[in-house]
């Protein structure tokens, strides 16, 4: 299939802040789901939505495309993988595209008045990996970035960026929000920590949380975490 163009404008399910808007959050679905349908899920965990005084956020939705692990079936997915292991090539094709469409979402907000440095990504599962190849390869002046159940690829493209940037003179990159269910089958535990653990070591400042117990989903608990985390990137009155 040919690669996406960087002209489609992404359906998105959009959470208006209470007050004035002053920075904006992109959270990215997992595999097979949509922007309103991670919204409706946080929802369903929170008894809530997942609101901010000053915060704007941006649920987006990938465009449909056949994917490999589903034997080529049609699926919203933000890119293609070989298979879901961390020990295969990356789909660079497909990432690459679509780190396109995603700048023209972040530009979008740009241009609307709010700062790189007041925009934060992130996502669930696959959305988390988007998340950092778009961060850390694309957009290093961002506020921070958040992987909930995610990884990269043993030689992902992200760490290469990152080997390459430089030292220290190159500034400083984004903080990194991690969690991880102990008990998660689909994405290994291990997969999350030696991804972090690797981002480290290539100058990342991260944390990681693990969530005994917990499968491919998301708690309450880590939600409340990560409100927490974000507030301390995007903090108000600015």
């Amino acid at each position: 299939m040919a690669a996406v163009s960087s002209s489609v404008n992404l359906q998105r399910c959009v959470v208006s802040p209470a007050g004035r808007h002053s920075a904006s959050l992109i959270f990215l679905h997992g595999s097979g789901d949509s922007g309103q349908g991670l919204r409706r899920w946080i929802k369903q965990v929170l008894n809530q939505d997942l609101t901010f005084q000053h915060i704007k956020i941006i649920y987006p939705t990938a465009p449909p495309r056949p994917y490999t692990p589903m034997k080529g079936g049609i699926s919203n997915v933000w890119f293609d993988r070989f298979k879901i292991s961390n020990d295969c090539p990356e789909h660079l094709e497909s990432i690459d595209a679509m780190c396109h469409v995603l700048t023209n979402l972040i530009h979008g907000e740009v241009k609307s008045g709010i700062k790189k440095n007041r925009i934060l990504v992130g996502g669930f599962s696959m959305g988390g990996c988007m998340a950092m190849h778009l961060a850390y390869r694309s957009h290093q002046d961002m506020a921070g970035v958040f992987a909930l159940s995610s990884f990269l690829n043993k030689t992902s493209a992200v760490y290469q960026a990152l080997q390459q940037r430089g030292g220290s003179g190159s500034g400083e990159l984004p903080e990194l929000f991690q969690c991880h269910g102990t008990a998660d089958q689909l994405v290994l535990h291990a997969w999350g920590q030696e991804t972090n653990l690797k981002l480290r070591s290539l100058g990342v400042s991260a944390q990681f949380h693990s969530v005994p117990g917990l499968f491919h989903e998301l708690t309450a608990w880590e939600l409340e975490l990560l409100r927490s985390w974000i507030l301390t990137k995007l903090p108000g009155d600015m």
